[in-house]
């Protein structure tokens, strides 16, 4: 018997925190009948509907992505663009992306159909470390580099500390390869702190997430993550937001 929040958020259909919001709107039935408390327990037998359709019940899987640029992170695209998803055309799972990397930024992505693992992972108090490499326009003075570690207003509020380390320079392109780990995922986060200290970012990639990196992928292709960074992942999400709770 598992809660019923989880299994909508394993199922892939929401969160679990979405998930529970949708049993308080009535709009999950089990065996017929609206559910509108939090606590039920469901057995693999009982019939689960959310918005008048039958979740299936998937085996979770998880995938560790590298992303090419002009690829949009997401399930499919209004407009028609390639989605990361249309990589996976013999997967019968319903995955979708962790995060989302920008339209124009590669690099290391990941993928599943366990709502309640992919909520954990990008929770704010999870504080995973994301390192990217950016070829910026420019070469930065120590001092610029300084405020993106010590966190740097944008828009949307100060940034956390990054960790920062000039890679190289060429003095006469006039160009600088950055590399900067945050653990925040605002959206284009590592662009807005390049543009703020007046270095925009001309190519940006990912290349890794925690203790994963792309270990020899070509962009475009995939590999399963193997059970144990699975349970790895989450004990590194869970002992953070501990942390931090």
């Amino acid at each position: 018997m598992e809660r019923l929040q989880k299994v909508i958020a394993r199922a892939g259909i929401a969160s679990r925190r979405k998930a529970e919001d949708l049993i308080r709107e009535g709009k999950v039935k089990v065996n017929g009948k609206v559910i509108t408390e939090l606590g039920v327990k469901v057995s693999p037998s009982d019939r689960v509907e959310v918005e008048e359709v039958q979740i299936e019940r998937e085996e979770p899987v998880y995938f560790l992505f590298y992303k090419p640029r002009g690829v949009i992170s997401t399930v499919k695209d209004e407009k028609g663009r390639k989605a990361v998803t249309d990589f996976f055309p013999d997967i019968k799972e319903r995955i979708f992306p962790v995060g989302r990397l920008d339209y124009d930024t590669s690099g290391l992505l990941l993928l599943t159909n366990d709502g309640d693992f992919a909520n954990l992972l990008m929770h704010p108090r999870s504080e995973i470390d994301k390192v990217y490499v950016a070829k910026i326009e420019g070469i930065p003075q120590r001092e610029a580099l300084r405020k993106l570690e010590r966190g740097i207003k944008l828009e949307d509020g100060k940034t956390a500390p990054a960790k920062v380390k000039m890679l190289s320079s060429d003095k006469k392109k006039q160009t600088a390869i950055i590399e900067i780990a945050i653990h925040e995922g605002r959206n284009r986060q590592v662009r807005r702190m390049f543009e703020a200290i007046g270095h925009p970012v001309a190519k940006l990639k990912r290349e890794r997430y925690g203790f994963l990196t792309l270990g020899g992928l070509k962009a475009g292709e995939m590999r399963e993550l193997t059970p144990h960074e699975v349970k790895q992942l989450r004990a590194l999400a869970m002992e953070v937001g501990k942390k931090n709770s």
